[in-house]
């Protein structure tokens, strides 16, 4: 188990950038009127969600290590990771709605409010890391 919790932040960067390529990619499509970035927003938060899981999966084993120490801001990092990979899924299972508006709209909604989620964890994670000030120069 040790393995696979020390794996999370190899693993974490790769949802992080599909979840947010997707987000990115689908509001071109949206602006552009492009149905091919459609598609290809659709694909990529389905890796993304994929990948989330295993990072989340792997980050819970790695706050489970006896050194690992414990912290709101772990905590909160913990749970946002959870409701982000947890809308990921629904955005990649609300891929198979089909095309009518009301399929659309709920991806859209529930892939931004992933996109979101997933920034906002993955900054603070980046602060357990690097300490609350790492974007100051």
């Amino acid at each position: 188990m040790t393995l696979a919790g020390r794996l999370h932040p190899l693993l974490v960067h790769f949802p992080i950038a599909l979840v947010l390529m997707a987000a990115g990619t689908e509001l071109a499509a949206i602006v552009a009127r492009r149905p091919t970035w459609h598609i290809l927003a659709r694909s990529t938060v389905r890796a993304g969600a994929l990948a989330a899981l295993a990072a989340a999966a792997a980050g819970w084993l790695l706050a489970g290590e006896p050194d690992a120490g414990t912290s709101v801001a772990l905590e909160w990092h913990r749970w946002l990771a959870v409701i982000a990979t947890g809308v990921a899924i629904l955005a990649a299972i609300a891929t198979a709605a089909g095309e009518s508006t009301a399929g659309r709209w709920c991806y859209r909604v529930l892939l931004f409010g992933s996109a979101a989620s997933v920034a906002i964890a993955a900054h603070i994670g980046a602060m357990l890391v690097w300490g609350d000030n790492f974007l100051h120069l």
